[in-house]
């Protein structure tokens, strides 16, 4: 059944869903809908965003020690049982996806399979989500003509994720316009040595990133110091990131410093793996495309399946599976 694109279908409330066969008072799910979402995604529960208005736990720390860098460590922003609620709904309720793409490396076409599941929502500066949930020029408040986002149809951030985007606004006081979510199945799933330094972030970038379930090492490492004259060189960091842990990478950090989630030997025991949710801004137009093909591509959606334990490919028709 084709879903109705509009906003208004955001708040309608899904059909009861008995607990039980003697629980025929189950209050209906609300999901957030849009045409451009393979399936609806709920709504966290009343005490969930209670929680997360609670939060953060503790202040952040400064972490400011080295050369350009600046983070604000918040260890934890979720107490353990928020953490284990929130990954537990987000790694069921989101659809992700198995990005492949080509690349040269050294002249030489490369196939990369991105070796985590991936999903992305959310609109650069440009633009803004209408009331039916179209982009609409920021400016103007005009309808944009299909050819401004070519290869992928922009999404907005499901309710669930913006009740915590809010919070961290709230709590760094920056403002974000992206959502990216990676699950890292096991310790075989990693991210290479980069930086968030793209130009469509603009200049000095402030990125959240929070950590759920599994415990990651975060490894961070200077750029080559070329346009230092003096002092001893940075050293490279380990932060080990636990579930509840976010960091908030800001000012210089980008433009001078890379990081990564390298392979962890052995298994990743901490109820199958760790999500990774990063709030950023784009503002241009680029980053919407940047962002929509390297973590939504044009492949199969997945979407956990809590019997076999692992993402599953999922067909239209399977919205109560």
């Amino acid at each position: 059944m084709s879903q109705k694109r509009t906003l208004d279908s955001f708040f309608q409330p899904q059909s009861k869903r008995k607990k039980d066969e003697s629980d025929a008072a189950a209050k209906p799910i609300k999901t957030t809908q849009h045409n451009d979402y393979p399936f609806p995604i709920p709504y966290f529960s009343e005490s969930l965003v209670q929680d997360i208005s609670e939060c953060p736990r503790k202040a952040g720390k400064p972490m400011n020690n080295e050369p350009d860098l600046d983070l604000l460590y918040f260890q934890p922003f979720t107490t353990a049982s928020l953490a284990k609620a929130l990954f537990t709904f987000l790694r069921a309720e989101l659809p992700f996806y198995r990005v492949e793409y080509n690349i040269k490396r050294a002249g030489i076409d490369t196939h990369i399979i991105t070796p985590r599941w991936t999903t992305v929502f959310g609109l650069d500066d440009t633009c803004r989500f209408d009331d039916e949930g179209l982009p609409v020029d920021a400016t103007t408040g005009v309808r944009v003509d299909d050819k401004r986002y070519k290869k992928y149809h922009p999404r907005p951030i499901p309710d669930c994720l913006a009740s915590l985007q809010r919070r961290t606004e709230d709590a760094t006081g920056c403002k974000f316009n992206f959502c990216l979510v990676n699950y890292y199945a096991s310790g075989t799933d990693s991210i290479s040595y980069h930086s968030d330094d793209e130009r469509f972030l603009g200049q000095d970038p402030a990125i959240a990133s929070f950590s759920l379930g599994a415990q990651r090492d975060f490894l961070l490492k200077h750029k080559p110091q070329t346009s230092l004259t003096d002092g001893p060189p940075a050293k490279t960091l380990k932060l080990p990131l636990g579930s509840g842990d976010m960091i908030l990478m800001k000012g210089k950090t980008q433009s001078n410093w890379l990081h990564s989630i390298p392979k962890r030997t052995g298994k990743n025991v901490e109820d199958g793996g760790r999500i990774n949710i990063t709030f950023r801004k784009a503002i241009t137009r680029e980053g919407t495309e940047n962002y929509y093909n390297y973590n939504v591509g044009v492949g199969t959606v997945y979407k956990w399946d809590s019997i076999a334990r692992e993402m599953k490919p999922w067909k239209r028709g399977n919205e109560n599976a």
